[in-house]
């Protein structure tokens, strides 16, 4: 029956005529990349790409961020409707889309005076069965009585290095995060292709806690001999998982570490990169609302020029991307996707029915790369669980789940045959502009 009833919601939501093409799911868990992709495909040592690099910051929607990269110099990203708009709750003319850095937008130019709903519930009912107008009234506070800033965008007198560096390496304006919920559910997806039934950000009581029987990319790693390490500005994310909490604590470092090692051309096979998750708001830098969002990029691309002057660049791939949108717009409805195994959410009787079967809300992406192609957008569908693929292909790892073995591993961003940037491009400063940091701390 509720698998009914979600169907229903989103055939009423689709356009009159539209169907939605079901995700192909031939591949399960244990496959190997050279069954499942196209003969000639590269992979193993046959990619000249021997460290990657990966970032996740917080809650940022495609459309909140680069909905202005097709007006501001990459045509062929998709940009956010002119005439975008969700309902207004109070009544009246629609919320449409607006320059959220613009004087007279709240309180502070980039910070917000309150978080935004990425829930479980609230993100469904910001979906709202492929409308997605759901937004601004799931936003609702009581110092944006509209919740007028889910409909906010910046650009790039606002994130200037995020824009450059978007417009010359290669992106996806189909990169979706996994699933309709919020940072803990999607940030499983990058690490284990799975949420194990979870749909919200809750700790393990037990050392045994978090050890999904499929297990995590870190397992798939170790029993192949490919070297790893997180780097933390705060905390390790991936201590969550028992596997690591338990047994690796040795491979978790600050991130000052990864500065020496990219310098000294000693970062691991696979790293991945954690930045501040709590703090003030002229602090803490993972771009989560309502910190300023320029402290975020200025973290962002300390690590992004750190690989591009190490001697590791030219045999190196850094893939920066967002856990989930943190409740703001987007105009594309996610897709369907494959139930990664046969473990449902765990749902109480107040929750949105709902399940794994659908990617969540489209979230930035960017691959930092010699052999990314240079200005380049792919339109296929992509989430978390494509990094993995990548990984898995680049070393020949078996997938976890049905869901990273039938993901996309995002071969189509490079170019192996050629590095387009073996000489560094120079990218600018990220500013953090003083007024804003300032009013962010005094809201």
């Amino acid at each position: 029956m509720k698998s009914a009833l979600i169907l229903a919601a989103v055939l009423v939501a689709l356009p009159a005529g539209a169907q939605e093409t079901p995700p192909s799911c031939t591949f399960g868990a244990g496959a190997l990349p050279v069954e499942t992709l196209p003969a000639g495909t590269p992979h193993g040592d046959q990619i000249p790409i021997d460290h990657v690099v990966v970032l996740m910051q917080e809650n940022r929607s495609f459309d909140h961020y680069f909905g202005r990269l097709h007006y501001e110099g990459k045509r062929k990203s998709e940009g956010e409707p002119l005439d975008a708009s969700n309902p207004n709750p109070l009544g009246g003319a629609p919320i449409t889309a607006f320059h959220r850095s613009v004087a007279g937008n709240f309180n502070a130019n980039y910070c917000e005076p309150a978080d935004l709903d990425h829930s479980w519930n609230g993100t469904h009912r910001e979906w709202n069965g492929g409308a997605m107008d759901g937004f601004t009234a799931e936003n609702v506070d009581p110092d944006d009585p509209t919740g007028s800033r889910a409909m906010g965008w910046y650009d790039r007198s606002d994130l200037n290095f995020y824009y450059i560096l978007y417009k010359k390496f290669a992106t996806a304006d189909r990169y979706f995060c996994s699933v309709l919920s919020q940072t803990f559910p999607n940030r499983y997806f990058l690490l284990a292709a799975t949420a194990f039934g979870h749909i919200n950000n809750a700790f393990p009581v037990a050392d045994t806690d978090y050890a999904p029987a499929t297990g995590t990319i870190f397992e798939r790693l170790d029993a192949a001999g490919i070297t790893w390490k997180v780097y933390y500005a705060q905390i390790a994310f991936a201590q969550l998982f028992a596997y690591v909490r338990n047994l690796h604590q040795a491979n978790l470092a600050p991130v000052a570490q990864y500065f020496v090692d990219a310098q000294n051309g000693t970062l691991p096979q696979v790293s991945f990169v954690d930045p501040i998750f709590l703090g003030p708001t002229t602090v803490e830098n993972d771009e989560h609302p309502p910190a300023d969002v320029q402290v975020g990029q200025a973290f962002v691309a300390s690590i992004v020029k750190a690989l591009l002057a190490s001697p590791l660049w030219t045999r190196s791939a850094l893939f920066l991307t967002y856990d989930e949108h943190g409740g703001y717009f987007d105009h594309v409805p996610p897709p369907p996707a494959c139930q990664p195994d046969g473990i449902p959410p765990a749902l109480s009787m107040t929750d949105e029915p709902g399940d794994y079967d659908r990617y969540g809300i489209r979230v930035p992406f960017v691959v930092v790369s010699a052999f990314s192609r240079r200005h380049f957008v792919s339109h296929k569908v992509y989430d978390h669980t494509s990094i993995l693929r990548f990984i898995e292909t680049r070393f020949d790892l078996p997938a976890l789940t049905a869901r990273d073995a039938n993901a996309d591993p995002m071969l189509e961003l490079f170019d192996f045959r050629r590095a387009r940037f073996r000489k560094p491009p120079r990218l600018p400063d990220a500013i953090v502009d003083p007024t804003g940091l300032q009013e962010c701390a005094n809201p």
